[in-house]
């Protein structure tokens, strides 16, 4: 396997996952467990349902996300929630988190830099 490659499968998987809002999705259903619709939603802060529930489909279509109904609820109450799959990426990003909290201040300070810089080459 070779993410690099383009014919590999697992090319496809990889792109999935660095989707920003499967990563958000991840990282809100590790931190506050299985999750009706709205509140998914309201914790993704900025999500549109139009982007919510194609994403919601692409997870579970790649098993890191269940979703389950309870028929007996009035109305039917839907949870989505992560399979031991998703479980086990959403544990990889945890690092990821770290690193971007961490270090969102000095990017930032670089993009302000980097736009300084090319804000003054095209006015030239």
């Amino acid at each position: 396997m070779d993410v690099l490659d383009a014919r590999c499968p697992s090319r496809d998987v990889f792109v999935d996952l660095a989707d920003k809002w499967v990563l958000l999705m991840l990282v809100s259903l590790r931190e506050g467990g299985d999750q009706r619709y709205s509140e998914l939603q309201r914790s993704l802060g900025g999500i549109s349902r139009k982007m919510l529930s194609p994403t919601l489909r692409t997870m579970a279509r790649d098993g890191l996300v269940l979703r389950s109904v309870n028929p007996e609820a009035s109305p039917p109450l839907v949870m989505y929630g992560l399979t031991s799959l998703g479980r086990e990426i959403a544990e990889e990003t945890r690092a990821l988190c770290t690193w971007t909290e961490k270090r969102a201040a000095t990017v930032n300070e670089a993009r302000a830099a980097y736009d300084r810089r090319h804000a003054v080459t095209q006015e030239a």
